[in-house]
């Protein structure tokens, strides 16, 4: 199965850097692994809700045209929403099985910008996934993503991993 992380803005730090190469390193064994970063929309200091909207709006239409890019039919889209559902590691890894067995040879896990996504790209999305109500740091949960999903294969796989 393919992995892919959309996602917008890059990596700044060496340690956010490593971390992810290393759950790349890991993943490797299950699937090809791909992340794409897409470039910010600039947004002005003290913005205004239109010009956030704005934002949101451009980066979404970045996204959906990744998102088709790679193949629409054959890909299921998580977009990563604090208003998505939440699942156990357990029921993660049993989405990602099921979507494995119903024909998608690619997975994609959207993480949008500071403001989030668009209602366009939530709209699009096969699911609405959310980790937390909490608000994380978008490097931060990019290396928090890989690490499920590792988890998730490797409880797919019958194998031991730490609880």
């Amino acid at each position: 199965m393919n992995i892919d992380v959309i996602c917008i803005g890059k990596l700044k730090e060496k340690y956010w850097t490593e971390a992810v190469k290393e759950y790349e390193k890991r993943l490797s064994r299950f699937g090809k692994v791909n992340i794409w970063e897409l470039p910010e929309s600039r947004l002005p200091e003290n913005a205004s809700a239109a010009q956030e909207e704005a934002v949101k709006e451009a980066e979404g239409k970045s996204i959906l045209a990744k998102i088709e890019g790679l193949g629409r039919q054959q890909t299921y889209v998580f977009a990563l929403d604090p208003r998505g559902k939440t699942l156990s590691s357990e029921g993660f890894a049993e989405k990602l099985a099921w979507i494995g067995l119903n024909g998608k040879s690619r997975v994609a896990f959207v993480i949008g910008g500071s403001l989030g996504l668009s209602d366009e790209v939530r709209k699009n999305a096969d699911d609405l996934l959310s980790f937390s109500s909490m608000t994380f740091p978008h490097q931060l949960f990019r290396v928090m993503l890989l690490e499920q999903v590792y988890r998730a294969f490797k409880i797919n796989a019958g194998e031991k991993y730490h609880k």
